[in-house]
Formats: structure tokens, C-alpha cells, sequence
């Protein structure tokens, strides 16, 4: 058996500092710069400039994301398989990085390279499919870092708070960007392809500097005993991991109604408020929930613990989607309030998911003796694909119930309630989903302690 040396506990490992986490924000940072930027406007993309019905939009996001699910685990396997000697991880980030961002600009330039509705929707499936294929290659070793990073429980919480601000910052910098052009644009496709393009290529250039970043401030410390895993210690590392599974199914929920609501929010603020520039202030509100989250998630963590944190947060989750549904677009304020309630919700959960995520690694290695860090966080992006292919699949089908007409000036009220409810109560229902698989999970702070405790006890025995 090959050894990686590394410090050879939790205790004896150095402390990461500022340039570790700053590091790790950029990376993430970087991510959505291509990922965010699917997730809120490629729909509206879809639909207003190439002109695919949103029913056919949301069947090509249901198949290309589940797609991309299996394209993680594809990726999971290659980072087990991994080792460096710039480590497992980092180099993923300056040899994947820049490929995802270039195919960004891609996906976004359909119009420009065919002509013809159904060589356009083949387009879309082609450059969305490869986009979301790099985007694994990149997503899944940045995930699996945390966990080889450090292996106190606060500076994981730290770590998962610092990834959602690189989140939280890059989603709000496209809302500012975007929302504009959406606005300005309206009815002239061609002028929203030019504009987005230059876009996007200024997003692939910032976007390789903050991979760079990461490349070179990220160490992975945590020693492992297995350098290079097999297929065989991978699986069976998932089939004995309990706390993985259920955090995987109550993800899936959680993600679903996150993914409902981003796909739409859009549509809620040009055609139900009737202002797309609104986006910015849903966006600053709900995303930027997480610049008071994060700083509290330690704490919160040390005083109540992980799981019951996480249920709090999808109580929230679930009075802000009855709220969005329900209030009158007569008053802006209303919605707007219920929006950042949202994001108080979405912002503790899935800073509480990465940090559960990394806990559920050393959960494996205790039952195994093997560190699966690449097949565990893959795993878990493979659910949060899923979540993200039903979520937006389900939103543009309601949409498109409802009689959305792709480029019209005035949506007619049944298209304008469709949109209300899959922002609102779609989101109500999986959260609820989610919180419901969430009360089995088994992992609480001092049976983590103690398997930490074991773990580093039978590696000093040998």
C-alpha cells in the first residue's frame, strides 16, 4: 500500500490562512462564472434569442444535466486515480479551468454558428453537453479539495462559508451585468447575442486568473493512505457510506427547489414585476443573503450543531416560497422581502452541504481505511446535477403550461401564475421533500469526533 506523506493528524496539520481561503472563494468564483451563468439566463437565452419553446428547452435541460450527472462520476473516478506532484487536485484547475470558460462562451453563441430551428436546438444539446462535461472535470476535484485541505470541523465551516461568497459575489456581478442587457435587448435577439458574447469572453479571462489563483494558494495537508484508488475501494467506500446516501437524497430535494426558483427568477422579475432590471435587486437580495450567513455558519455550527442548523434553514426555505408565490405584483417590496428570506435559507443549506459533504469522506475512510475524497464529493454532484436537471426541467414546463410565448411583449396571467408558482410553491414542496429525508441523517459532531479520533489512532498503530 503507497503512502502519500502528509501531516499525519488533525491537530499536527498547519493552519490554513487567509490566502488558503481566499483562494478557495476564487475558485468557486470561477465556477459560476460559467455554471451561475447557465443556470439564470441560458433558459431566457433559449427561449427569447435562439428561439427554442420552452418545452423543448426544458426537455434538453432535463437530458443534458442528467448527462452531466454521469459526466461526474466519469470525473470522480479520473481524480481518485490522480496523483501529482502538484497533488491530486490542483492541477485539475489550470488544465480544466480554462476549457470550461471557453465553452461558456459557446454555448451562448448558438445563433452565430447555425441557422435553422433544428440544427439550433442540435446545437444547444452539443456545446450545453460538453460544457457540462469540462465543467465536471474542474467542479468535482475543486469540491473533493475541501476535505484534503484540513480536517477541523471549523475551518470546514469556514472554508464552505468562504465558497459561498466566491458564489454569492460572482451571482450578483452577473445579475449587474446581465440584467441590463436582458432589459435593453428586449425584442432585438441579435443585439443580446452581440452584447452577451463580448460578455462571456471577458468572463473567460477573469476566470482563468482566479483558477490560477487557486492553483497556487490551494495544499492539500490531510495525509491518505491510498494514493491511487481502485473502482472496487471507490464503490465500496459509497455502499457503506450511510450519512453520504441520505445527504444525497435530501440534496436532491433541496436542489430541485433551488433550481425551479433560479431558472425563473428572471421571467419573475421582467414579466410578473414587469421590470427585468429587478433581477438585480432579487439577485442582491437573495444571493447576497449569504455575506450574513457565512460569517455566523461557524458559530452557529459550534452552538447547535450541523443537522439541526440545516433543518432550521429549510423551515425558512419553506414560509419564503409560500411567500413568493402569494404576494401581489402590485408591490415589488413584498416579493422582494420574501426573496431574501429565500436566500437566508438557500445560503445556510448549501453552506451547510459542503461542510456535511467533507464530514461524510471521513465517515468512508472509517468504515474502509481508504480516503475517497474524488468519488464522494461526485457522488454528491451527481445528485446536485439531478436537482439542477429536474429543477430547471420542472420550471420550464410549467412555464410552458402555463402558455409562455418566447419574445412576446405581454405574457397573458395564466403564463404570469405559472411563473409565480414555479418560483414559490414548486420550490415549497421539494424543500419540504428534502427536510423530511434529512431528519434520518446520522452524523452528529461527536460521532464525527470519534471517528476521527479512530481513524488517526489505527493509522499511528501501524
Amino acid at each position: 500500500m503507497d503512502t502519500v506523506t502528509a501531516a499525519p493528524s488533525a491537530t499536527a496539520a498547519p493552519r490554513l490562512g487567509t490566502l488558503q481561503f481566499a483562494g478557495y472563494a476564487a475558485g468557486d468564483a470561477a465556477n459560476n462564472l460559467a455554471f451561475s451563468m447557465t443556470s439564470f439566463f441560458l433558459l431566457i437565452y433559449y427561449t427569447d434569442v435562439v428561439g427554442i419553446s420552452a418545452a423543448a428547452a426544458g426537455t434538453l435541460f432535463l437530458l443534458i444535466r442528467i448527462w452531466d450527472a454521469f459526466a461526474d462520476i466519469f470525473a470522480g473516478r479520473v481524480v481518485d486515480r490522480t496523483m501529482t506532484r502538484w497533488g491530486k487536485f490542483r492541477p485539475f484547475f489550470v488544465f480544466a479551468g480554462p476549457p470550461v470558460l471557453l465553452l461558456s462562451v459557446v454555448t451562448f453563441t448558438v445563433p452565430r454558428q447555425f441557422d435553422g430551428g433544428g440544427a439550433q436546438l442540435a446545437a444547444a444539446y452539443v456545446t450545453y453537453g460538453l460544457l457540462g462535461l469540462a465543467y465536471s472535470l474542474v467542479n468535482i476535484p475543486y469540491g473533493s479539495l475541501a476535505a484534503a485541505m484540513t480536517q477541523r470541523p471549523g475551518e470546514r465551516a469556514k472554508l464552505a462559508s468562504f465558497r459561498m461568497i466566491g458564489t454569492a459575489v460572482t451571482t450578483i456581478m452577473l445579475a449587474f451585468v446581465v440584467s441590463p442587457q436582458i432589459q435593453q435587448y428586449r425584442g432585438d435577439p441579435d443585439g443580446f447575442q452581440r452584447s452577451l458574447l463580448i460578455t462571456t469572453l471577458i468572463f473567460a479571462v477573469v476566470g482563468v486568473a482566479l483558477y490560477l489563483f487557486l492553483f497556487l494558494t490551494a495544499r492539500e495537508s490531510v495525509q491518505r493512505d491510498v494514493a491511487h484508488v481502485s473502482a472496487g475501494q471507490s464503490f465500496t467506500t459509497l455502499r457503506r457510506n450511510k450519512p453520504l446516501i441520505m445527504l444525497c437524497l435530501s440534496s436532491l430535494a433541496f436542489l430541485t427547489a433551488l433550481f425551479s426558483l433560479q431558472t425563473v427568477q428572471v421571467y419573475y422579475a421582467r414579466d410578473v414585476l414587469g421590470n427585468a432590471e429587478l433581477l438585480t435587486a432579487l439577485t442582491v437580495l437573495s444571493v447576497g443573503a449569504i455575506f450574513l450567513v457565512a460569517p455566523l455558519m461557524p458559530r452557529l455550527v459550534r452552538a447547535v450543531g450541523k443537522k439541526r442548523a440545516f433543518l432550521s434553514f429549510g423551515a425558512v426555505g419553506l414560509l419564503a416560497g409560500i411567500g413568493i408565490s402569494v404576494s401581489p405584483p402590485s408591490t415589488p417590496w413584498v416579493s422582494m422581502t420574501f426573496f431574501g428570506i429565500m436566500g437566508v435559507s438557500t445560503a445556510g443549506i448549501n453552506t451547510l452541504m459542503w461542510a456535511l459533504e467533507a464530514d461524510t469522506v471521513e465517515y468512508g475512510e472509517w468504515q474502509t481505511g481508504v480516503r475517497t475524497e474524488g468519488i464522494t464529493y461526485a457522488l454528491f454532484s451527481f445528485t446536485r446535477k439531478l436537482g439542477q436537471a429536474v429543477g430547471g426541467a420542472v420550471a420550464a414546463y410549467a412555464i410552458a403550461l402555463g402558455g409562455y410565448v418566447g419574445g412576446a411583449a405581454v405574457q397573458d396571467q395564466q403564463a404570469l401564475d405559472a411563473i409565480r408558482y414555479a418560483s414559490g410553491f414548486i420550490p415549497v414542496a421539494f424543500i419540504l421533500i428534502g427536510m423530511l429525508i434529512f431528519f434520518r441523517y446520522p452524523l452528529t459532531e461527536q460521532t464525527f469526533a470519534t471517528m476521527v479520533a479512530e481513524t488517526q489512532a489505527r493509522r499511528a498503530a501501524r
